[in-house]
């Protein structure tokens, strides 16, 4: 019995289940090289992300040299001439404030169809409407461009009349025309373009809230708005965030429907009615196939501006969405 419990059979040794020797996984390094091939994925990202920095400051540095005036601070664009003069204060503020009417249009009605294709529609209903809001996201922008100028600025028109008419003592609606192609006509025909992505991970968000979290707040007596406002929101909140910031993300890089629908004017103004507005994408846009190489330099300095502006964003929302982790169970 003693030599029974002592001695070690090489059955004991390999472990049950015959052989008992590393998985072929581990025996041939599977596990090492998926793990290496992870991590140089990843670390790809970061060295496309320096070589286009890199690249964009390369290419925009003679422009930068040869410009007369403050380019961030100039708001006209004259890089073809001689001198060259031109800046970015005019196309960053267009493109900040289309983004930002864009968004604030847009998300909204994104939520508000999320929560009712997830909480309030028959499920048969949901799908065909889903089906169509993801659908949208599929028309290209050039499409979206063209309905805008050729079709759509007629009802726009009609509303900025209505808008100056009634509340032009607002500078916002202060401009007497003409209600054509404007900040609200490109504003509005973005918030179209950004909706269907806004709503597609906003419905899978809501669709992630553990269904003890809605049980509960049910059996506590509360209706069904009371149990989205309690349970489902507070658990989508990051996924909101990331959802709104990919739309925001969305729109600042807009070129062919805002080339389209804007009115290519260099200013600074809040003026939504007026012929005015421009954006960088759509500035690059316009300008790049009839530039000289100082222009086409001084449209990749614009880039670049454009650049750093989605990096700030992106790294904003990732800093809203860490400290709101708690919701997202990931929290220690």
């Amino acid at each position: 019995m003693s030599h029974t419990s002592l001695t070690t059979t090489p059955v004991d040794a390999q472990g049950a289940g015959g052989g008992g020797a590393l998985p072929r996984g581990r025996r041939f390094g599977a596990e090492t090289v998926f793990r290496g091939a992870a991590t140089a994925a990843g670390s790809m990202v970061l060295v496309i992300i320096v070589a286009i920095a890199i690249f964009l400051i390369v290419k925009a540095i003679p422009s930068l040299r040869a410009d007369h005036e403050s380019f961030f601070t100039y708001q006209q664009w004259f890089a073809d001439s001689s001198p060259a003069k031109f800046g970015i204060a005019a196309i960053a503020f267009g493109t900040v404030l289309t983004s930002a009417l864009a968004l604030l249009m847009a998300v909204p009605v994104a939520l508000g169809i999320a929560l009712c294709l997830t909480h309030y529609a028959h499920r048969r209903v949901a799908s065909v409407l889903g089906f169509f809001v993801d659908l949208l996201a599929a028309v290209p922008s050039v499409v979206f461009g063209l309905w805008g100028r050729d079709y759509f600025y007629r009802p726009v028109s009609d509303f900025a009349k209505w808008l100056h008419d009634n509340f032009g003592w607002i500078p916002l609606f202060g401009s007497n025309g003409p209600y054509g192609r404007s900040i609200l006509l490109g504003s509005i025909v973005l918030a179209i373009m950004v909706l269907p992505i806004v709503t597609s991970l906003s419905r899978e968000v809501f669709l992630q809230t553990p269904t003890q979290n809605e049980e509960a707040a049910l059996a506590l007596g509360a209706t069904k708005w009371e149990m989205i406002r309690t349970a489902v929101l507070p658990y989508g909140r990051p996924g909101i965030i990331a959802a709104v910031m990919l739309g925001l993300g969305r729109a600042l890089g807009e070129t062919i429907a805002l080339a389209l629908t804007l009115g290519a004017v260099y200013n600074v103004s809040f003026d939504l009615l007026g012929p005015g507005g421009n954006t960088i994408a759509a500035n690059i846009a316009l300008k790049f196939g009839e530039a000289n190489p100082t222009g086409r330099s001084a449209l990749i300095a614009s880039g670049l501006v454009l650049f750093a502006i989605t990096l700030v964003v992106n790294m904003t929302a990732r800093a809203i969405v860490y400290r709101r982790r708690e919701f997202t169970g990931g929290a220690a």
